[in-house]
Protein backbone atom coordinates (compact mmCIF):
# COMPACT_ATOMS: atom_id res chain seq x y z
CA UNK A 1 0.00 0.00 0.00
CA UNK A 2 2.88 2.35 0.70
CA UNK A 3 3.94 2.04 -2.96
CA UNK A 4 0.84 3.97 -3.98
CA UNK A 5 2.08 7.09 -2.26
CA UNK A 6 5.77 6.83 -3.20
CA UNK A 7 5.38 9.35 -6.03
CA UNK A 8 3.85 11.83 -3.59
CA UNK A 9 6.66 11.30 -1.11
CA UNK A 10 9.38 11.67 -3.75
CA UNK A 11 7.83 14.80 -5.25
CA UNK A 12 7.26 16.19 -1.75
CA UNK A 13 10.94 15.78 -0.95
CA UNK A 14 11.71 17.63 -4.18
CA UNK A 15 9.41 20.47 -3.12
CA UNK A 16 11.19 20.85 0.21
CA UNK A 17 14.64 20.78 -1.42
CA UNK A 18 13.71 23.32 -4.09
CA UNK A 19 12.09 25.58 -1.48
CA UNK A 20 15.31 25.57 0.55
CA UNK A 21 17.24 26.34 -2.63
CA UNK A 22 14.89 29.28 -3.32
CA UNK A 23 15.34 30.48 0.28
CA UNK A 24 19.12 30.49 -0.10
CA UNK A 25 18.98 32.34 -3.43
CA UNK A 26 16.58 34.95 -2.06
CA UNK A 27 18.91 35.52 0.92
CA UNK A 28 21.83 35.95 -1.45
CA UNK A 29 19.95 38.46 -3.60
CA UNK A 30 18.63 40.35 -0.56
CA UNK A 31 22.18 40.78 0.79
CA UNK A 32 23.95 41.53 -2.49
CA UNK A 33 24.28 45.25 -1.66
CA UNK A 34 25.15 44.91 2.03
CA UNK A 35 28.35 46.84 2.65
CA UNK A 36 30.62 46.11 5.60
CA UNK A 37 33.82 47.68 6.80
CA UNK A 38 36.98 46.18 5.36
CA UNK A 39 37.94 44.65 8.72
CA UNK A 40 34.70 42.63 8.82
CA UNK A 41 33.76 39.57 6.75
CA UNK A 42 31.43 40.14 3.82
CA UNK A 43 28.07 38.38 3.62
CA UNK A 44 28.70 34.80 2.50
CA UNK A 45 26.49 33.49 -0.27
CA UNK A 46 24.68 30.24 0.52
CA UNK A 47 24.54 27.35 -1.93
CA UNK A 48 22.30 24.37 -1.19
CA UNK A 49 23.72 20.92 -1.90
CA UNK A 50 21.16 18.23 -2.69
CA UNK A 51 21.59 14.46 -2.74
CA UNK A 52 19.48 11.51 -3.78
CA UNK A 53 18.02 9.28 -1.09
CA UNK A 54 18.04 5.55 -1.87
CA UNK A 55 18.86 6.28 -5.50
CA UNK A 56 17.32 3.79 -7.91
CA UNK A 57 14.96 2.24 -5.38
CA UNK A 58 11.92 4.22 -6.55
CA UNK A 59 11.19 5.11 -2.94
CA UNK A 60 13.84 7.63 -1.97
CA UNK A 61 13.54 11.15 -3.27
CA UNK A 62 15.99 13.93 -2.53
CA UNK A 63 17.22 15.81 0.50
CA UNK A 64 19.45 18.74 1.35
CA UNK A 65 22.89 17.31 2.06
CA UNK A 66 24.27 20.58 3.32
CA UNK A 67 24.84 24.23 2.68
CA UNK A 68 28.08 25.51 1.23
CA UNK A 69 29.09 29.09 1.97
CA UNK A 70 30.82 31.45 -0.41
CA UNK A 71 33.86 33.53 0.36
CA UNK A 72 33.80 35.99 3.27
CA UNK A 73 36.57 37.94 1.54
CA UNK A 74 34.07 39.77 -0.66
CA UNK A 75 35.07 42.52 -3.03
CA UNK A 76 36.53 45.86 -2.00
CA UNK A 77 34.92 48.98 -3.45
CA UNK A 78 36.10 52.57 -3.15
CA UNK A 79 33.24 54.54 -1.53
CA UNK A 80 34.71 57.34 0.57
CA UNK A 81 31.23 58.75 1.37
CA UNK A 82 30.04 55.49 2.92
CA UNK A 83 29.93 55.67 6.74
CA UNK A 84 31.51 52.19 6.87
CA UNK A 85 34.51 53.22 4.74
CA UNK A 86 37.98 52.68 6.14
CA UNK A 87 40.71 55.34 6.20
CA UNK A 88 41.37 54.69 2.48
CA UNK A 89 37.67 55.08 1.61
CA UNK A 90 37.04 51.38 0.92
CA UNK A 91 34.12 49.17 1.93
CA UNK A 92 33.52 45.48 1.39
CA UNK A 93 30.59 43.97 -0.53
CA UNK A 94 29.64 40.30 -0.95
CA UNK A 95 31.15 38.60 -3.98
CA UNK A 96 27.77 37.60 -5.42
CA UNK A 97 26.88 37.69 -9.13
CA UNK A 98 23.26 38.79 -9.61
CA UNK A 99 23.04 37.11 -13.03
CA UNK A 100 24.12 33.80 -11.55
CA UNK A 101 21.64 34.15 -8.69
CA UNK A 102 18.80 34.89 -11.12
CA UNK A 103 19.72 31.77 -13.09
CA UNK A 104 19.77 29.73 -9.87
CA UNK A 105 16.37 31.16 -8.95
CA UNK A 106 14.85 30.20 -12.31
CA UNK A 107 16.19 26.64 -12.05
CA UNK A 108 14.90 26.26 -8.49
CA UNK A 109 11.49 27.67 -9.48
CA UNK A 110 11.20 25.29 -12.43
CA UNK A 111 12.15 22.33 -10.25
CA UNK A 112 9.60 23.39 -7.64
CA UNK A 113 6.90 23.74 -10.32
CA UNK A 114 7.75 20.33 -11.80
CA UNK A 115 7.45 18.61 -8.43
CA UNK A 116 4.20 20.44 -7.71
CA UNK A 117 2.87 19.25 -11.06
CA UNK A 118 3.76 15.63 -10.18
CA UNK A 119 1.87 15.96 -6.89
CA UNK A 120 -1.13 17.48 -8.66
CA UNK A 121 -1.23 14.73 -11.33
CA UNK A 122 -0.74 11.94 -8.81
CA UNK A 123 -3.54 13.35 -6.65
CA UNK A 124 -5.84 13.47 -9.67
CA UNK A 125 -4.97 9.88 -10.58
CA UNK A 126 -5.60 8.67 -7.03
CA UNK A 127 -8.93 10.50 -6.91
CA UNK A 128 -9.94 8.96 -10.24
CA UNK A 129 -9.02 5.51 -8.93
CA UNK A 130 -11.16 6.10 -5.84
CA UNK A 131 -14.10 7.06 -8.04
CA UNK A 132 -13.66 3.87 -10.08
CA UNK A 133 -13.56 1.89 -6.84
CA UNK A 134 -16.88 3.44 -5.82
CA UNK A 135 -18.42 2.38 -9.11
CA UNK A 136 -18.52 5.93 -10.49
CA UNK A 137 -17.21 7.04 -13.81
Amino acid sequence: MSGIFDSLNIAGSGLVTHRKWLDAVSDNIANINNATSTDQPAFQARMVQAQAVDYGSGEGGVQVAGVQFGSAQGRTVYEPGNPLADKDGNVKYPDIDLGDQMTQMMMAQRGYQANLSVIDRATQAYQAALQLGKGGA
